[in-house]
């Protein structure tokens, strides 16, 4: 069989620089390689790109070398494109710079030879026997321009490369070929075969192309013949035998295309001449590997390198096809075609013999025949083969009825089994009511102690189980002296009675000797065993015993000191009769306990040394029933070896039969379409058969002798009328014409619809897989410039970093940068796909291709008369004329295209030299538009005209993105209002979802995924911050570490707004916190949820800036900002947290306060440190009727809008409801905030209305339309106030006269 390696090579470095991809995947576990996105191909080894070259050797060739010391000849070719690793593999490059471990398969390969050349002679002297005698020749052959040249020849010194070579090719009589001509070099040792290799592989071929400095130029033949000459081990007398094999390492060159290697004069014939080889290679795998045309001619003599291979390829050798392809996806195309063809190749079938002298091979039959004669013999001997009456062979009874034993010892064997666990079962329950039985007796007896119960019990328990296993024991003893006695007086042979065993006495035998051993074995062992039982139960009772005497002396010593006290008190002035009754019952007291100690112990002796007289004979019958437990489970390790390896077996057989059956069924349906096909031949034959008839008829109908009277009856009319007999027989000619030609007219036309539908589909194929190929490559160039921008940008981006913090315009370039890069990874991204999409396109075109081929254009030409040959020849005429009418008219509109085109970019350039004026004007009042235009206009004169719509689009992207904060004038009657707008911030394309501010910058996050950094003081934009996969609801900055953190989905970006403006780590609702934007390959809008992660509503922080709080879920989520790491979560909301603030409790903790959908208002106080699920301190009743939207603290008092359009009032010190206004609004309440510095309360709704509340009386002051749409924020510094919509608006407050009246109200009049 002819095996197929797929050896997935490492892309090179230039490929890694232009930013290719990965086109393979190779399958875990499996042979297979998936090509582009679900093309699959398998062979039989499949080695990915990590993959070592001692691997692919030991997977590959390491057999086929031991195949050879058996007199098997083999064969190793790489094929692949150029470029893709074949030298590399094979091993015949010699690249000094390599290590041993990247040694190729030839270097690897010889030093096997020797080694085995050196371990068969020391195994034969190791066995006593002759060694064997081994002769190893090289020959190094190369193929280049089909002239076969040898490297070890004077044929390839420089004066002799133009001589022609004197090399010929032959074939012998058993079909083996061989060269006549060629070098051969004896070789003694692995120095000496490898030197000569590396002298022929210096002398090969090679030069560089565009795809492969050192690209191999010719196909390379390197070959090791072994002879070897050795003792045969199979037979009785010494006989000699002689084996003879050859190694084929065959380094085929790679396959090219022109427009890819760029070769041009020799190099491109030396390209044309390796793809004739090559082709001639595949023809002859097709013929080989197709299953229809098995049997018919295989082009061998089409090249001389198929002729040199042709005992590889379907002859006697064992040949491995190594197919080299590059993973990378601008080589899809060959690795696509390299695939194809080593797929054809895995269909080869070789018939592989041992190659021996014609004697050996003689001697070799006949010693195969004897050992079938033999095996015969014995199996008549044992009587397992028996004849009957009539010369036939069957098995005897005694071997069925072996058979039919073995299935009941199988049988009994899982009885024994369930049988065990039934006893085991037993024992459990006997054991434990033995064990009541025994606590209720000590019970009895005395109070009792634990310890002693569970002894008591675990004693009980041994005893059970070793009675158990002593019965089996004494059962399974009894069965083998019953065995021993039938042993003993059954002799094994009918001789046995007259002639005892030599070395026994009469009547035993050789079988009952070895049981007696075997049970006296055991025996030993029981009485090992039972003395380390022994010592064991010894070293217990001591300590028992110890124990004991311990307790008695302490008796004694008790006894002993309360007689002494007695004596003392008795001596003493101040005795008294009460003390000593007190004293003598605490004493008698102690004395009870330890007497009751001592009763049990004693209790316990006794049962132990009960225990003990039973123990030495469950010691023997337990080690025994071990043994036996030990045996059985050995058996079953076997049993089970055995039920896996009879698994395997009938599962390989399975899938054997299962691929049989497939390839049935292809078979089969081969067959069918033949069928069809040569019925429809058939068909076809048949009509022109009739019309030949139908001709030959009326042919022989008009030459058919005429009667005498018909004839006079014609002379007479023809003399009547002689002129007009001529055209009467011009007539009757033109009317036979006329109707042979009607008669194949539709049969010519049915056949030429027939090839035109051909035509066309291969027309239509061919085109489309041009267009793709041409699409793949312009995807590939473009991939390529946007890689090396990239790579310029990402370089420009390290300076700036590695120069530390400077200006603001660095820091605005630096930004525009990683915009810049953000943009080349999304269209490099895009390209990726395109030509994922492209490769799959080619897949599915060449998966169809077989389907095309069902209308065979050879059957149709075969079929045609000469008529319509030239039928179809006319039509051919006629099409390839309308064809070329076509294409001159295509070229004179593309012509006419082109001036159009040249006009087009004339009117383009006025028109922007036209908008380049207009801007210059504009430009002197916008100093960055005047830099854009200074920069596009330097890079249009380095570059000409090709930049001109570049400069559109770069001002066209200014003018629309970069964002500013444009001044409003005053409105009519404005200064009534208690506010009044005095700018607009435009530069989002959605409407504004959040906002923060401090004296000098603004931050606001909006519905297109972006976050704008404001700079208040030049009413500029300054930054873009990009990226997010939605809509960013929250924005917070942090003056103190300079760090911007933006919300969106279930992330929080924090930002580095003092270098780059770059995404330093991403904050998860799940707690993580990820190194890097972890949303950077975010291109379109992300609405769905990684697992485990929620949505965050809202983020706020502490006042110190060290802890970050984000409502996530119906949780709020902690993060030590210092740090850098989760600290743990606030729970008690049913509902989801949506709005949160935090501020300093009076403790100095944290306090923070939630608002919920479930309709109430929670506050935490949170410690330094704290860590883990905090639960809320205090829960604010009566709860809002909807869900809670905005929250806004002023001291001790805390404000809460409500989807219920109303506002409550709580206080925070005494933790209760002051103040409510069930209708604020008649919309949504959507955000609250504090007038700094003044007692006002800012509330938005949903309908765009903004209202000043009193703080103090919470009574309204004014209100003012903010908005068209909806308030989604507000938020305040020192001077101003924002508001987010569909726009962000500043608001600056009207300067009031406020005074305190009598009431204790404040009243604010508008000046």
């Amino acid at each position: 069989k002819l095996t197929a390696d797929d050896d997935l090579s490492a892309r090179m470095a230039k490929e890694k620089i232009e930013g290719c991809h990965v086109c393979t995947l190779v399958t875990p576990g499996e042979p297979q390689v998936l090509l582009g996105k679900d093309k699959a191909f398998t062979y039989d080894f499949v080695l990915d790109i990590d993959s070592e070259q001692q691997h692919i050797y030991q997977a590959c060739v390491y057999n086929l070398i031991e195949g050879c010391f058996e007199g098997y000849n083999a064969t190793v070719f790489a094929y692949g494109q150029t470029g893709s690793g074949k030298t590399y593999t094979m091993g015949t490059g010699f690249d000094m710079s390599l290590g041993q471990h990247e040694q190729g398969i030839i270097p690897r390969a010889v030093h096997q030879l020797f080694d085995g050349i050196k371990n068969n002679r020391a195994r034969a002297q190791e066995a006593g026997i002759q060694p064997p005698e081994f002769k190893v020749s090289a020959q190094f052959l190369e193929l280049y321009n089909e002239e076969v040249l040898d490297l070890f020849g004077e044929s390839r010194d420089p004066e002799n490369r133009s001589r022609k070579s004197n090399i010929k090719i032959h074939e012998d009589a058993s079909g083996s070929i061989y060269t006549t001509g060629v070098t051969s070099r004896l070789v003694n040792s692995e120095e000496e075969l490898l030197q000569c290799l590396k002298l022929g592989a210096l002398s090969r071929t090679t030069a560089s192309t565009q795809m492969n400095a050192t690209s191999s130029r010719s196909h390379a033949i390197f070959t090791i013949h072994l002879c070897q000459m050795r003792v045969c081990q199979r037979a009785q007398m010494p006989e000699f035998e002689t084996l003879m094999a050859k190694f084929h390492f065959v380094d085929l060159a790679g396959s090219e295309r022109l427009k890819r290697t760029g070769a041009t004069g020799e190099r491109a014939r030396e390209g044309i001449s390796i793809n004739c080889g090559l082709l001639a290679l595949g023809n002859v795998i097709s013929a080989l590997g197709d299953q229809i045309k098995k049997g018919g001619h295989v082009p061998y003599r089409d090249s001389k390198l198929t002729r040199l291979l042709q005992d590889s390829l379907g002859g006697n050798s064992r040949t491995v096809m190594i197919a080299c392809v590059s993973p990378s996806d601008r080589d899809f195309m060959e690795t696509l075609n390299t695939l194809k063809y080593a797929n054809r190749a895995r269909n080869i079938r070789n018939k592989v013999v041992v190659n021996q002298d014609k004697t050996s091979q003689q001697i070799s039959a006949l010693r195969a025949e004897i050992a079938r004669l033999q095996m015969e013999l014995m199996e008549y001997k044992a009587g397992k083969r028996v004849a009957g009456d009539d010369g036939s062979e069957g098995y005897s009874d005694m071997f069925q009825e072996n058979a039919m034993l073995q299935r009941e010892n199988d049988t009994m064997r899982l009885r024994v089994k369930a049988m065990q666990e039934t006893i085991d079962h037993l024992n459990t329950r006997v054991t434990h009511l033995v064990a009541n039985q025994v606590s209720s007796l000590l019970t009895k007896s005395s109070e009792g102690n634990e310890e002693i119960g569970a002894l008591i019990q675990n004693y009980i328990r041994e005893v059970e189980e070793l009675r158990t296993k002593l019965l089996e024991s004494e059962a399974m003893n009894e069965s083998l002296r019953r065995q021993a006695a039938r042993l003993s007086s059954r002799p094994l042979f009918p001789s046995s009675t007259l002639s005892p065993t030599p070395g026994h006495p009469p009547g035993s035998s050789p079988a009952s000797l070895s049981m007696e051993r075997d049970i006296e074995r055991l025996k030993k062992k029981e009485r090992r065993q039972r003395r380390l039982s022994q010592r064991r139960l010894l070293m217990l009772k001591l300590q028992y015993e110890e124990k004991l005497i311990l307790l008695q002396n302490k008796i004694r010593d008790t006894q002993l000191e309360r007689d002494r006290v007695l004596q003392n008190l008795m001596s003493m002035e101040n005795y008294t009769e009460d003390k000593a009754n007190r004293i003598k019952q605490d004493y008698e007291k102690r004395l009870k306990e330890m007497n009751r100690d001592l009763l049990k112990l004693q209790v316990a002796q006794k049962e132990h040394a009960r225990l003990l007289k039973n123990q030495g004979r469950y010691e023997g019958e337990l080690k025994k029933l071990q043994t036996e437990v030990n045996d059985m489970k050995k058996a079953k390790v076997t049993l089970m070896k055995q039920m896996k390896e009879e698994q395997l077996r009938r599962r390989m057989v399975e899938a054997k039969r299962n691929r049989e059956i497939a390839q049935l069924k292809k078979e089969q349906r081969r067959q069918e379409y033949q069928i069809r096909s040569l019925e429809s031949q058939k068909r076809q034959q048949e009509q022109v058969l009739r019309r030949k008839t139908q001709e030959v008829s009326a042919l022989r109908r008009l030459a058919k002798p005429m009667s005498d009277r018909v004839a006079g009856r014609v002379a007479r009319w023809n003399q009547a009328t002689a002129v007009p007999d001529s055209g009467a027989e011009l007539s009757a000619g033109t009317t036979a014409t006329t109707s042979r030609a009607t008669s194949f007219s539709k049969s010519a036309r049915q056949k030429w619809q027939a090839l035109e539908r051909r035509i066309i589909d291969i027309v239509m194929q061919r085109m489309t897989i041009g267009n793709v190929e041409a699409d793949m490559d312009r995807l590939i160039k473009k991939r390529e410039e946007l890689t090396v921008q990239q790579e310029s940008l990402s370089h420009k981006r390290q300076v700036l970093m590695a120069d530390g913090e400077g200006p603001e315009a660095e820091d605005r370039l630096l930004q525009e940068i990683n915009e810049d890069i953000e943009v080349l990874n999304a269209n490099i991204d895009y390209i990726n796909d395109s030509l994922s999409d492209c490769q799959a396109t080619i897949v599915q075109i060449e998966e169809t291709k077989d389907e095309l081929d069902s209308v065979d254009t050879s059957v149709v030409i075969s079929s045609c008369s000469l008529a319509e040959a030239r039928h179809l020849l006319d039509h051919f005429l006629k099409a390839s004329i309308d064809k070329s009418l076509q294409v001159a008219q295509k070229e004179a509109q593309i012509r006419l295209l082109e001036g159009q085109l040249k006009q087009t970019d004339v009117i383009g350039s006025s028109h922007n030299h036209i908008i380049l004026d207009a801007l210059r004007e504009k430009a002197e009042y916008i100093p960055e538009l005047q830099a854009l235009i200074h920069n596009v206009q330097k890079s249009q004169n380095k570059h000409g005209n090709r930049t001109k719509t570049q400069l559109d689009i770069q001002l066209c992207v200014y003018l629309i993105i970069r964002g500013v904060i444009n001044p409003i004038g005053g409105v009519k009657g404005g200064r009534t209002a208690p506010l009044q707008c005095v700018s607009v911030a435009e530069g989002h394309s959605k409407a504004v979802l959040c906002v923060d501010a401090t004296d000098e910058l603004l931050f606001t996050g909006s519905k297109d995924r972006t976050c704008k950094m404001w700079n208040l003081v030049t009413g500029q934009e300054i930054v873009t911050l990009k990226g997010h996969p939605n809509n960013v609801v929250s924005v917070k900055y942090c003056p103190s570490s300079c760090l911007v953190f933006s919300v969106s989905t279930s992330y929080i970006k924090v930002w580095d707004i003092r270098d780059s403006a770059k995404c330093v780590r991403t904050l998860t609702s799940s707690g993580q916190v990820v190194p890097g934007d972890v949303c950077a390959g975010a291109t379109t809008r992300t609405i769905t949820f990684a697992q485990g992660e929620c949505q965050i509503n809202q983020i706020a922080l502490n006042p110190s800036g060290s802890v970050l709080y984000a409502a996530a879920g119906n949780t709020v989520r902690m993060w030590d900002l210092n740090r850098m790491h989760g600290m743990g979560k606030l729970i008690g909301h049913i509902g989801s947290v949506m709005c949160l603030t935090v501020g300093l409790s009076l403790l100095g903790k944290d306090q923070v306060i939630t608002g919920s959908k479930d309709h109430y208002v929670k506050v935490f106080d949170v410690a330094e440190g704290m860590v883990g699920n905090i639960g809320p301190a205090h829960n604010f009743e009566p709860p809002h009727y909807d869900g809670i939207e905005c929250l806004a603290v002023h001291g001790d008092v805390l404000f809460s809008g409500s989807r219920d359009n109303g506002i409550k009032k709580w206080d925070l010190q005494h933790q209760e409801l002051t103040q409510q206004i069930p209708n604020a609004h008649k919309d949504w309440v959507c955000a609250l905030a504090h007038v700094p510095g003044r007692p006002m309360l800012l509330s938005a709704c949903r309908g765009g209305l903004l209202k000043v509340w009193n703080v103090d009386n919470f009574t309204p002051i004014g209100e003012v339309r903010g908005h068209e749409s909806p308030i989604n924020a507000i938020c305040t510094n020192s001077r101003q106030i924002f508001t987010a919509s569909r726009c962000t608006k500043l608001w600056r407050k009207i300067q009031d006269k406020c005074v305190y009246d009598e009431k204790q109200q404040w009243r604010c009049t508008g000046q």
